[in-house]
């Protein structure tokens, strides 16, 4: 059979079909080993202080004086009258801050990725990035100076929007945005530069054809780039809901600050710490960690779903 015919006869043995997916090899012993060694480190933490702390408080949810007593540490913490008022805090704080990160994060990548100068687009990046490498107490601490009219460099804004000392910019009712504002500030950074990498990843060929078909940036973003982000958005979301619930530091330091204008319960967290270490009750302590962590699964399972996480592309 000439050369010619077997082509049109088909695929000969060990040959793969057109179009069929390249046949992935298993990995050999000493590569499986490998791969175990560099996980046991962080399968060794997450147990010890991950999975295990969340088995004890657990345990302090559901018993008191070491006996069990079903949900009572969880009714005495819904009946106490800071409860709703630190749900409401959390829940606009997260609200905000999960929206603008999810919107303008993805928008300056998009920006940052359109330009084609190389040394503007790093220095971009850089800059970016810089916030996120300060500490959370620090980046409170150099809040507080940007916060107070009195030393602020932004003082003629803070004053236009009627702001005219510290304790009025922390007031209670615009406390969840002046939080999402230090929260962005701190973490958007990160977020970009890795958005900015997903963005490289999308097929040259896939823009190349998009050129061609007349789209321009906008549409390209828009029907292109920022649904082959869809991933990428979820995973941001579930880190920043799982970051967001447990809002303590912040407050915290306002609170000091502003002489208990910002109320030392403002969060869960906080009224966690409150039960724990003022009350010296660490089962109602427990039971607002366990309200917390699902609630943060609950959230963080609808973004995975919706987000198409785990899905082979």
């Amino acid at each position: 059979m000439s050369s010619n015919a077997q082509l049109a006869a088909g695929p000969t043995r060990g040959r793969q079909p057109a179009g069929a997916s390249p046949r992935r090899s298993k990995p050999t012993s000493s590569q499986a080993r490998v791969g175990v060694a560099f996980s046991s480190g962080y399968t060794l933490f997450l147990l010890v202080f991950g999975v295990l702390p969340t088995l004890y408080a657990i345990y302090l949810a559901f018993t008191k004086a070491n006996a069990f007593a079903g949900v009572d540490n969880f009714v005495k913490v819904f009946t106490d009258y800071r409860f709703l008022p630190a749900v409401g805090h959390v829940a606009l704080y997260v609200a905000v801050w999960v929206a603008s990160l999810i919107v303008l994060v993805v928008l300056l990548a998009l920006i940052v990725h359109a330009i084609r100068v190389r040394w503007l687009s790093t220095t971009s990046r850089f800059i970016f990035y810089i916030p996120g490498a300060l500490a959370g107490a620090s980046s409170v601490m150099l809040w507080l100076f940007i916060l107070d009219p009195s030393v602020s460099p932004v003082a003629f804004l803070l004053k236009a929007l009627g702001n005219d000392s510290f304790v009025d910019t922390v007031q209670v009712n615009q406390l969840p945005f002046v939080l999402a504002i230090i929260a962005f500030w701190t973490g958007a950074g990160g977020w970009i530069v890795i958005m900015y990498g997903a963005l490289n990843n999308i097929s040259h060929d896939v823009m190349e054809a998009a050129r061609i078909d007349g789209a321009g940036p906008l549409a390209t973003a828009w029907y292109i780039q920022i649904p082959l982000l869809r991933k990428w958005i979820s995973y941001m979301a579930i880190l920043s809901l799982a970051a967001g619930t447990q809002l303590f530091v912040e407050p915290r330091v306002l609170s000091q600050a502003s002489k208990g204008v910002v109320p030392p319960d403002y969060s869960l967290n906080q009224l966690a710490f409150l039960y724990a270490f003022k009350q010296n009750d660490f089962n109602g302590s427990a039971a607002i960690s366990l309200v917390l962590l699902v609630v943060a699964l609950g959230l963080s399972v609808f973004f995975v779903f919706r987000g198409g996480l785990f899905e082979r592309d």
